[in-house]
């Protein structure tokens, strides 16, 4: 059974919630989501860009954005469920939740298949690697071109395909379920990097406040991306509405205003477009 998490007012949703995960091939409107009462959200555990607190409040600065886009679209609230990457475009198409906000950066076949908003939080990539980097990894390259060394990433996340595209063979690039499990395996010495956006990495550390450890960042080679929210293909007037309030938002300060303490620039999302991104992903 797959775990909601309401965002807005702490409150816990019914069976009810689950029964509406139906595979609809219809588009689903505004009006139906306002009678719904919530978006359903498809997250991961990654902060900055998204956090599960041990009371299952969730926060982060992806549904920090879409809760209020949608709050003021009249949806009032907004419900999460926990997903890995690989999984997220799958389950969307499987109608088992509404809109993707997980950092889920453009590239080439997300944009085929989703359809996204205007940017909403741009990151370049870093290594987490062990105090020393002995290996000297500056880039995914580099992993490739050590025989020995080994990378932790997201399952179906941006890094791990970027380890792959660079040559760093499938039983090197080790799938990787959570931040915390990626610190633990770099401290132990199973891997010798894990990868994942710059904010993430830092946030990572700060909490890990582990001296024997240290990130290189940017990636020596690696683009900087922007994710936007995801919407099912058969969405785009319920995308269009979306990106209405959140040019809004932009216009008026209050995105940054949402965004900037997470440690996001709100000027690198507003100073490019989905149409930029997916095309420059190409």
């Amino acid at each position: 059974m797959r775990q909601f998490l309401a965002l807005a007012g702490g409150a816990a949703f019914a069976l009810t919630a689950m029964a509406l995960t139906a595979g609809s091939a219809g588009a689903i409107t505004l009006e139906e989501l306002k009678e719904q009462g919530f978006a359903r959200l498809a997250i991961a555990n990654e902060p900055p860009y998204t956090a599960v607190a041990p009371d299952g409040k969730v926060s982060g600065a992806a549904p920090d954005v879409a809760r209020e886009v949608f709050k003021r679209l009249g949806v009032p609230d907004v419900a999460a469920s926990i997903s890995e990457y690989g999984a997220m475009i799958p389950g969307l198409q499987a109608r088992r939740f509404d809109v993707i906000t997980a950092g889920l950066f453009m590239k080439p076949e997300r944009c085929e298949a989703v359809a996204y908003s205007e940017p909403i939080l741009c990151d370049a990539e870093a290594f987490l690697l062990k105090k020393g980097n002995s290996k000297n990894l500056q880039s995914y390259e580099d992993i490739a071109k050590d025989e020995t060394a080994t990378i932790g990433a997201p399952g179906g996340g941006t890094e791990e395909k970027l380890a792959l595209e660079a040559g760093v063979p499938r039983d090197r690039v080790i799938v990787v379920p959570d931040p915390q499990s990626g610190l633990k395996m770099v401290q132990d010495g199973r891997i010798d990097v894990y990868s994942l956006p710059v904010l993430s990495i830092n946030d990572l550390v700060k909490k890990a406040n582990d001296p024997n450890i240290e990130v290189v960042a940017p990636v020596q080679g690696a683009p900087v991306y922007c994710d936007g929210a995801a919407f099912h293909k058969s969405d785009t007037a319920l995308r269009d509405a979306f990106d209405v309030e959140l040019a809004k938002m932009k216009e008026s300060g209050e995105f940054a205003k949402i965004i900037e303490p997470y440690g996001f620039s709100a000027a690198a999302a507003i100073s490019t477009t989905r149409d930029k991104q997916c095309a420059a992903a190409q």
